[in-house]
């Protein structure tokens, strides 16, 4: 009977570990320990659409303080009547490229619209970019990689 939970304790640490390296193996891209520039820009649907994207900013802003990351605004661009057109933060926080590289692409919203009278079903995107910060490198150019291409522009001649 001892010996029995002895190995489910094992089979248990196992099962930890197996998922830890999973979680590292998914997080070992060159950018991905580093900090990230996050976009959210409305797409179609109008003010529907802006709706969504501030949705989606509030929803992401809150998981990274969750995360206990931090951010800062880049830039934001409000909607007319209500949401945002285009915002940029950058991220900074451990594996915060990472963790949030899956996130980029089309986000759709299927639902009733709160902003139509008749309450007809709306659909809205929004496109999310995450881009990984990537410091500062020297980069050296030889004089033999470079190549000179000289080109003269010709208009039209007076045919008069």
């Amino acid at each position: 009977m001892m010996q029995l939970l002895v190995e489910e304790n094992d089979l248990t640490n196992a099962s930890k570990l197996i998922s830890q390296y999973e979680i590292l193996l998914f997080l070992s891209g060159p950018y991905d320990r580093g900090d990230a520039v996050f976009s959210i820009h409305a797409g179609q649907g109008g003010t529907e659409a802006m709706d969504w994207s501030s949705m989606l900013f509030r929803m992401y802003t809150r998981f990274i303080e969750r995360k206990g990351w931090s951010y800062e605004m880049v830039d934001r661009v409000d909607g007319e009547e209500a949401g945002i057109k285009s915002v940029t933060i950058a991220v900074h926080g451990r594996f915060a490229y990472g963790l949030l590289k899956a996130e980029a692409g089309v986000h759709r919203l299927v639902r009733q619209s709160p902003f139509n009278a008749d309450k007809l079903r709306q659909t809205s995107f929004a496109l999310v970019e995450v881009l990984p910060v990537i410091e500062d490198k020297e980069i050296e150019v030889r004089t033999e990689d470079i190549e000179w291409q000289f080109y003269r522009a010709g208009g039209m001649e007076d045919k008069m």
